[in-house]
């Protein structure tokens, strides 16, 4: 009989090691999966950068120049539901393989198996 298993894990990184490791050790993986929230990548990149203000100057003048200013980036724009980058990893096996999938999953930090 075919499984679907399912945990949680803090980062999508983790759940991509305990995934490959899962279909690397462990016979009858039919197929692995992970969702998490693609949002969490864009607030991560804005750590350590800086945001660029380009202001126009007025119409009338003839150089049309700008004036630019800078700031540092902050993640907290984007707020912290949408930072969240909790994964869930799922694998659909055998029921032979439930247990060593599940042990598998817990030494790699999974939460909340089901």
């Amino acid at each position: 009989m075919i499984t679907k298993i399912s945990a949680e894990f803090d980062c999508p990184e983790i759940a991509e090691l305990a995934l490959r490791r899962i279909r690397e050790s462990v016979q009858s993986v039919y197929s692995t999966n992970m969702m998490y929230n693609k949002t969490s990548d864009k607030a991560r990149k804005l750590r350590g950068g800086s945001i660029y203000t380009v202001i126009p100057t007025a119409v009338t003048t003839h150089n049309y120049l700008t004036a630019v200013l800078e700031s540092p980036a902050c993640e907290d724009v984007i707020p912290e539901p949408a930072r969240s980058r909790k994964t869930t990893a799922c694998i659909v096996c055998d029921d032979s393989s439930l247990e060593n999938v599940s042990a598998l999953l817990n030494a790699m930090g999974g939460l909340n198996i089901r």
